[in-house]
């Protein structure tokens, strides 16, 4: 330490002689330091992982989750025939949104754009393991690999969904052409209208290049760059439409397709004179445990982040889905006399629905709430309303997925209220740079989230009756009722789920 402090002394005195001599030393110029280059954002691992895992999760909700929620709750013949259609659509969803699936959803469709996108990212073209996409934080990206990933699990289960509505009675020849037109005519265009748009930081910069401009014509040129952005996004999205996980692009996209297909085949042999039990609650116990589990990467990997936003989303999932399982359970007790099992699953489910829409924009509280009222409108829905209008939606696709996801996505304009615990509306151009709470007025934003509603059950619902009757025309959409009899996992299959 003394050797240190006798060589720094040393060295300190040397250049105070030197400047004493020779004066002008003290006073020449150092160089400036040429201003460093901004860097392009680069994704933190820890995001990366979060998305990696979450997609990991989302696809578990498909398989094995969706399909042993629904294979069990349907009869012994026909266990395999449901596990072969999930797994089916979940295959060749995987192929459609590589090849042309993502770039339909997420580029720019021109003239088209509101609606849909166009064919710039076809077979993923000009994607590499360099290219990133904007999360909801200035300055954030992850990979573009990690979201393509992410966005496809989304659009694998939405289909598989549908198939509970009409379980049991649609040959699997009909389900594989439907849901390629489905997904590719439905599913892309409702996800590039809520879920398109440029990202913080495209608006971001725009609001700052107009807030830097000093004269009229900076402005004016400024302001159009800030217009252009703001109007490369979906349709929905630009009107406001708050949807955080999927109640309009998924659930009631999927329920009202569902309710539609019921419809329009017809109920099954033995609707209402028959017992058409489910064969395996336990399956059906086991499937919704798993999708409760995937759910925490369908709603908090949403965020696209592994921040605060993605913790509340995930406990929101916790908590809602529980107070809706018990909501359901209580009120089934009371009017029935017996609390069951799979009154309780269907709640949860009902409560996992009715979030998704909520769940990065709601406080724990109000999910609470949510949840609640959630488990006892869709009992009331799945019970008295089904019975009393008697259509045979065989696995209550449109009772927990379609109402549960209105029910949500009604309540997300309500419950992001910072007033109720909500976490209020981003707006990235009023403090460019800064991710800010923006005006917000409950009644306009629920009459947006009605609009985003209206909006899916329109497109879905027309454009899926439209693809049954074409189907029905053409190849036929039911089996035949010796089939139906027989069971479809040996009429579609030739093999059956259990051999003993």
């Amino acid at each position: 330490m003394k050797l240190r402090n006798a060589i720094t002394l040393g060295l300190g005195g040397a250049a105070l002689a030197l400047l004493l001599i020779e004066p002008s030393l003290a006073q020449t110029p150092v160089p400036e330091a040429a201003p460093a280059a901004v860097a392009a954002p680069v994704p933190n691992k820890g995001d990366t992982a979060w998305m990696l895992i979450s997609s990991a999760l989302v696809l578990m909700m498909s398989v094995p989750g969706l399909a042993l929620f629904y294979g069990g709750l349907v009869r012994t013949k026909n266990m395999l025939s449901v596990l072969t259609q999930v797994f089916g659509i979940v295959s060749i969803v995987c192929l459609l949104w590589v090849f042309y699936g993502y770039s339909l959803a997420f580029t720019n469709g021109g003239g088209l754009n509101d609606f849909v996108g166009g064919f710039s990212k076809a077979f993923l073209k000009g994607v590499d393991a360099n290219s990133t996409v904007a999360t909801f934080s200035n300055g954030v990206v992850i990979p573009e690999y990690v979201y393509i990933c992410f966005q496809m699990t989304f659009a694998m289960i939405t289909p598989a969904l549908i198939v509970g509505a009409f379980a049991e009675r649609m040959k699997f020849s009909a389900l594989v052409v439907f849901m390629i037109l489905w997904v590719t005519l439905i599913y892309f265009p409702m996800a590039h209208m809520v879920w398109y748009w440029g990202g913080p930081d495209a608006v971001g910069n725009a609001a700052k290049a107009l807030a830097m401009a000093t004269d009229d014509a900076s402005k004016a040129t400024a302001q159009a760059a800030l217009d252009a952005v703001n109007a490369d996004a979906g349709f929905l999205f630009k009107k406001g439409a708050l949807d955080f996980a999927g109640g309009t692009v998924v659930h009631i996209n999927a329920g009202i397709a569902g309710f539609v297909g019921c419809l329009i085949l017809g109920k099954r042999i033995g609707y209402g004179r028959d017992l058409l039990a489910p064969h395996s609650l336990t399956m059906t116990m086991i499937g919704a445990s798993l999708l409760w589990v995937g759910w925490f990467g369908f709603n908090a990997g949403s965020n696209l982040e592994s921040n605060g936003t993605a913790a509340l989303a995930m406990l929101n999932t916790f908590v809602a889905t529980a107070a809706a399982a018990v909501a359901w359970l209580f009120a089934e007790w009371a009017l029935k006399g017996k609390p069951s099992l799979l009154g309780m699953l269907s709640g949860a489910i009902a409560g996992l629905v009715a979030v998704t829409p909520a769940s990065g924009f709601a406080g724990p509280m109000g999910s609470i709430v949510l949840g609640l009222v959630a488990g006892v409108v869709c009992f009331v829905m799945c019970s008295t309303v089904k019975n009393a209008l008697g259509y045979d939606d065989s696995l209550d696709v449109f009772g927990v997925h379609c109402v549960g996801g209105i029910l949500g996505a009604l309540a997300t304009g309500i419950l992001v209220d910072p007033r109720l615990g909500g976490v209020g509306i981003p707006d990235y151009s009023t403090k460019p740079g800064e991710m800010v709470v923006g005006a917000y007025d409950m009644m306009s934003q629920v009459i947006v989230q009605a609009e985003a509603v209206g909006l899916t059950l329109l497109w879905s619902g027309v454009g899926s009756a439209i693809l049954y009757k074409l189907i029905d025309w053409t190849i036929g959409l039911r089996v035949t009722q010796e089939e139906e009899r027989e069971g479809l996992d040996i009429a579609d299959h030739g093999e059956r789920a259990y051999n003993y």
